[in-house]
């Protein structure tokens, strides 16, 4: 049996939409602001399984914290000046929790806003 590779690009971004329970515009808009990991220069844009968290965490700061993408980039590019590998992804491990107890109804009044 081979191991996972979870950072090989393979996933849509309609497939993270459904994974989040988010709009599939609202992801692309998010990656036409540049918000996303790039990955390359490729036609059809893919992610990885790693990259989850990141769009998850974009999506957070959207969706729930009510920040724009301005806010977003500079946050951004705090996480990835200041911190190594270990320590954001512990970072975006404590928001994936955070984003967990979310209840369900929060989430719809978001989507309805």
């Amino acid at each position: 049996m081979a191991l996972l590779d979870n950072d090989k690009n393979i996933l849509p971004i309609s497939s993270i939409a459904e994974l989040l329970n988010a709009k599939v515009r609202t992801l692309k808009m998010y990656e036409d602001k540049g918000l996303f990991p790039q990955n390359g220069v490729s036609i059809k844009k893919l992610y990885s399984i790693n990259d989850i968290k990141f769009i998850a965490f974009v999506h957070y700061l959207a969706s729930i914290k009510k920040i724009n993408a301005n806010g977003i980039r500079y946050i951004l590019d705090m996480i990835h000046n200041n911190m190594d590998e270990d320590n954001r992804s512990k970072f975006l491990d404590i928001v994936e929790a955070k984003m967990e107890n979310l209840s369900n109804i929060d989430v719809q009044d978001i989507d309805n806003f």
